[in-house]
């Protein structure tokens, strides 16, 4: 069981790097997404046996979900901070809680439904800084990234035991969309390559395959709160190694979605045997 909880505390660590690495590179966010999922796919096929087999309709379309995840959190990263853009991605439980009635037939709970004006609140505080357009586009954008990964979340949900090739395919395809872009963007110095070698095989790959390994012994409950230990990372990565503040607001508003997400992966345990104590006994 330690071993396990150690694979998911070194999956969030290895996610919450990105904006750092994003950071340092001079590369295009185009460039980077490009790139970064090329690299990442490459080695998940090698390590997924079961996703060199031609993809189901489903698959591709989680695929699409995943694509749209991880360009529009590259794009978001150079176009406003790395804390805003883990922040507002991580509204995707909002996103979720809105959109699971309609797409998986599953009804939130009272206490789910507490948090969803909360995870608004949070989100709202981010457009309260003093943003330049580019930081409020890049707002924008991570906030498209944090509904692609909700839907990428429920169609995981969907396939449940096939989902792992979806995100090889993902890759794939985010590859295949953002390199034709690489041209247009800055040429690339040799530091640039080794940061995007390095998203590709460490802060996506191998973090996966560790998130992958770590929840086979370790319950979903407490595989949730250890993985928030990557938007808690991100931005003091970012801060140490690229010099990059977030505003006042992003912070408050970053605190209430880490609090909202909390209460959310908590509720139900903790509510659990106050209902059962209330229940009638037979």
């Amino acid at each position: 069981m330690l071993r396990s909880r150690l694979l998911l505390l070194a999956a969030a660590g290895l996610w919450s790097t990105a904006g750092a690495a994003m950071k340092l590179c001079d590369l295009s966010g185009w460039q980077i997404a490009g790139g970064r999922s090329l690299v990442a796919g490459l080695f998940l096929l090698t390590a997924v046996p079961q996703a060199r087999r031609r993809p189901s309709r489903g698959v591709l379309l989680v695929s699409v979900a995943y694509a749209a995840t991880v360009v529009l959190f590259a794009l978001a990263n150079k176009l406003t901070t790395s804390a805003n853009a883990i922040f507002i991605q991580d509204t995707a439980p909002l996103w979720v809680l809105l959109l699971s009635p309609a797409l998986l037939g599953e009804r939130p709970a009272r206490s789910e439904l507490l948090a969803v004006p909360v995870f608004g609140a949070g989100l709202a505080l981010f457009f309260l800084d003093e943003l330049t357009p580019g930081q409020l586009t890049g707002n924008v954008v991570a906030l498209g990234s944090g509904v692609a990964f909700a839907l990428c979340i429920l169609g995981l949900r969907r396939l449940n035991a096939s989902g792992p090739p979806a995100l090889v395919w993902g890759n794939l395809l985010a590859a295949a969309v953002a390199l034709p872009l690489w041209p247009t963007g800055p040429a690339p110095r040799a530091l640039d390559l080794a940061l995007v070698a390095y998203l590709g095989v460490f802060q996506l790959g191998l973090a996966y395959l560790c998130f992958a390994r770590g929840l086979e012994k370790v319950p979903a409950l407490e595989a949730s709160l250890l993985v928030l230990l990557e938007p808690v990372l991100n931005p003091i990565w970012t801060f140490l190694l690229a010099g990059e503040r977030p505003g006042p607001w992003a912070l408050a508003g970053g605190a209430v979605v880490l609090a909202a997400t909390a209460w959310r992966t908590l509720a139900p345990a903790l509510l659990a045997p106050r209902l059962r104590a209330g229940s009638p006994r037979a």
